[in-house]
């Protein structure tokens, strides 16, 4: 739908409001200014927003056919700069793509300015703008996090927990204007989707039903994340995340994996080791489930802290 507006979907359309202007499409970049810091799925233009098919990506860069352009994570200025240089003369900023909360980069979360500010350029430049929210959706309170954050993207992607787990209930959610494409350029062949469609449906009543709980369990799970740091300074460097979205940083990628690794083998608790990042800090990641209650989070707190304190005293 962001193509459509530079590229006619069929011979049978009429010329887009930005028909030969090459599409830039910002993305969150990573630490070393590359594109490493998003993911939006598995299709090749997706794939070639953050970094792969280098080659396919650069003839295509190079016959002004469309470009990907990392913009800095939560410097406003920065993404300021990157409007004003690509969304004028031969090119146009096709769409602003990002996460929330990038689960793909350290859990690191976009600020409440950073977004306000990016968000009211968009407008002000007709950039369209996509939440990514695969990873966060029911795991705000509000059902959708760009909610809490009090913006109104033009896209939303959800899946993953928003359809209980069921995929092909996952969608992408637009506004009227920007619903562009004909049946053939959005056609889906799953039929109606009737099981994954009432999976949702009751999930959403959970959700709904427990935003409270689910509000206050993130507060809480944020809290104990924080304290873990303030214990353990000298191996874990800050907490990152929002709610039961959350990721230590820790000094040392080897820290990182046997901290995971020692969880999962002593308590059966699985927390994934990101430390494969361009620049981006080793971090332990954390995706708490909706039915987490203070117990658990008790549990999986000592269980870090204990887990911790052992690879210190091993280490020193």
């Amino acid at each position: 739908m962001m193509l459509a507006r530079f590229y006619r979907l069929q011979n049978t359309f009429e010329a887009p409001v930005y028909a030969g202007k090459t599409p830039v499409f910002l993305v969150m970049g990573d630490f070393k200014q590359g594109l490493e810091a998003n993911y939006h799925g598995t299709a090749i233009m997706t794939q070639m927003l953050r970094g792969m098919w280098p080659e396919l990506y650069a003839k295509m860069a190079e016959c002004n056919l469309f470009r990907a352009v990392p913009v800095p994570i939560n410097d406003p200025d920065a993404f300021a700069q990157a409007v004003a240089q690509y969304d004028d003369g031969g090119s146009k900023v096709a769409g602003f793509i990002h996460e929330l909360v990038l689960m793909n980069y350290g859990g690191i979360r976009l600020t409440e300015e950073y977004v306000r500010r990016c968000h009211e350029l968009c407008r002000e430049r007709d950039i369209p703008i996509f939440v990514d929210e695969i990873q966060s959706c029911m795991w705000s309170p509000e059902i959708f996090l760009f909610r809490e954050y009090g913006c109104r993207p033009d896209f939303v992607s959800v899946g993953k927990g928003f359809p209980a787990g069921v995929y092909p209930a996952s969608r992408i959610l637009t506004t009227a204007a920007m619903d562009n494409l004909n049946q053939f350029g959005a056609l889906v062949t799953n039929g109606q989707e009737e099981l994954a469609s009432l999976a949702n449906l009751i999930t959403l009543r959970f959700a709904e039903a427990n935003a409270d709980h689910t509000r206050a369990v993130g507060k809480l799970w944020q809290a104990k994340l924080r304290h873990l740091v303030a214990r353990h300074s000298r191996y874990v460097c800050r907490a990152e995340g929002d709610g039961l979205l959350g990721a230590l940083f820790f000094a040392d990628a080897g820290h990182a994996v046997a901290f995971c690794r020692k969880l999962g083998e002593r308590y059966r608790i699985d927390v994934s080791a990101q430390t494969y990042k361009a620049d981006c800090p080793p971090a332990a990641l954390t995706k708490l489930p909706l039915i987490a209650s203070e117990r658990l989070l008790d549990f999986i707190a000592s269980a870090m802290d204990i887990t911790l304190g052992e690879l210190e005293r091993t280490r020193s």
